[in-house]
């Protein structure tokens, strides 16, 4: 479980600030972070500059821009909508994507001949993944999108995850004050449910954007980012993970363009699978619970006109979250879950290009460091829900999909999962051999029963709508009036 879990404390300074960027926080002769932890807020000398997250909205605050900031400040203020303001998150998700990478990279339109690209090796992928797995093509469309189109098709299912841990934070943070401090606070408390809402707002928004500058597909997080159907592939991040690979341009689009494809398989043909996960998101924020005793010491402590100091206690882990049992067990249904649908993917895609591609086992293991690394799809969905999927989980559920195959088939391996009760255990992935070799329920007695039995049915129901009745009674056509049967 990450150290500070989304919603807890505020988002760290930007690593290509470092202290350069806290020493711009602190110009004009006042130390220390200013109210609600946003860089060069009403700081003198310090509002513009690339540690501040609103420098793109408010501009360089030079005086002819003073309305216009105050004009924003007082929508944040008057902010009366969910737990995360999302308007306010696709905002700074797109100045963040116009900004830029690190690598000085600016995002751009997708050609013609780029989707062409795309859409040739979504299908020749779907053609290759046809011999490999049971499920068939989940693609009905392959598109090709530039970072801003990623951020605008991914912000819905951003919302679905995010939307229940945050409302369950600021249940949990409101909840925790005693009624009567309720009462006397609730100007203030207002005010702080607007400012909670940009504060998620805003990191959400600098996650999704610099998240969207390195992701090459719809699901590298390993959950259905986009809309249903589509295998979506970012022509210029694609170019840039294949950099310094030594690989041809061509084979790594199609080795990604396996990895979507075989996404989008599971997910459309695997009806209960994106349920399961998002559920177990929910789970986990309905476990969250905030430590009352800690909270309460230092409630009582805070001067309501010092701002600084709610930032301190902040920063401080007012709110950090108890350790619950709910918590763990989502947790941990989530992480397995998640394991094994990358599992299965990778298994699947790299029996697809072995043969076929002669960078399948450097690309695969470029993936696998990937992960292992802490990439930014791991860090953000750590930051947003308080998980990190652990490599040596991804790693044995791949080695148990494929001793699956070996064991009993591409059919009996995709076989489980028609449901989820069917699926490899936390504690299956500890010992794969053990799963795939463990002796398989028989089925087939019960499958011939329940097919007599409908066979019984169906043939019931055609004598009916042949004139005779369940108790051998003659229909309308076969009475003689007093309810006897003719002979």
């Amino acid at each position: 479980m990450s150290d500070t879990p989304f919603g807890f404390g505020l988002p760290p300074e930007e690593p290509e600030n470092g202290d350069e960027g806290k020493k711009k926080g602190n110009q004009g002769g006042q130390g220390g972070p200013n109210p609600f932890g946003f860089p060069g807020m009403g700081l003198p000398g310090g509002a513009g500059g690339a540690d501040n997250p609103f420098a793109a909205m408010f501009g360089s605050m030079n005086p002819n821009d003073l309305g216009a900031a105050f004009q924003q400040l007082g929508q944040m203020l008057s902010y009366e909508g969910g737990p995360v303001n999302w308007d306010m998150a696709k905002d700074i998700a797109r100045q963040t994507v116009a900004q830029g990478t690190a690598d000085g990279v600016k995002d751009t339109s997708v050609g013609v001949a780029e989707k062409s690209a795309v859409e040739e090796a979504v299908r020749l992928a779907d053609h290759w993944l046809d011999g490999v797995t049971s499920l068939p093509s989940g693609a009905t469309t392959a598109v090709a999108w530039s970072r801003a189109e990623w951020v605008e098709a991914t912000l819905p299912v951003w919302k679905e995850l995010v939307d229940p841990v945050a409302e369950r934070v600021g249940a949990a943070m409101g909840g925790v004050l005693p009624e009567e401090m309720q009462a006397m606070a609730g100007p203030l408390l207002g005010m702080m449910r607007s400012m909670g809402g940009a504060m998620f707002g805003q990191q959400i928004g600098q996650a999704v954007g610099t998240l969207a500058g390195e992701v090459v597909g719809s699901t590298d997080i390993g959950l259905p980012l986009g809309p249903a159907g589509k295998a979506a592939l970012l022509p210029l991040n694609i170019e840039g993970f294949g950099k310094d690979l030594s690989v041809p341009a061509e084979e790594v689009r199609l080795y990604l363009a396996l990895r979507e494809a075989a996404h989008a398989r599971l997910f459309a043909h695997v009806p209960w699978l994106r349920s399961h996960l998002f559920g177990a998101v929910e789970g986990y924020a309905r476990g969250i619970k905030v430590d009352t005793s800690k909270l309460e010491d230092v409630v009582g402590q805070l001067d309501p006109t010092n701002p600084e100091q709610l930032q301190e206690a902040l920063q401080g882990g007012m709110f950090q979250p108890q350790d619950t049992p709910e918590q763990k067990a989502a947790l941990a249904r989530l992480e397995t879950a998640l394991a094994l649908v990358e599992g299965w993917v990778d298994a699947v895609v790299h029996e697809a290009a072995k043969p076929r591609l002669a960078s399948a086992d450097a690309m695969r293991e470029t993936m696998r460091r990937r992960r292992a690394s802490g990439g930014p799809a791991e860090q953000t969905f750590a930051t947003l829900v308080g998980l990190e999927l652990r490599p040596r989980r991804l790693r044995d559920a791949s080695r148990l999909w494929a001793s699956l195959t070996d064991a009993r088939g591409v059919d009996g391996r995709d076989g489980l999962w028609e449901h989820p009760d069917m699926l490899p255990t936390a504690s299956d992935l500890d010992d794969p051999d053990g799963f795939v070799h463990r002796e398989q329920l028989d089925f087939s007695e019960i499958d011939k029963m329940l097919g007599e039995a409908a066979q019984k049915r169906e043939q019931g129901t055609q004598g009916e709508q042949d004139g005779q009745g369940p108790e051998g009674e003659a229909g309308s056509d076969g009475s003689d009036g007093e309810g006897e049967t003719k002979k």
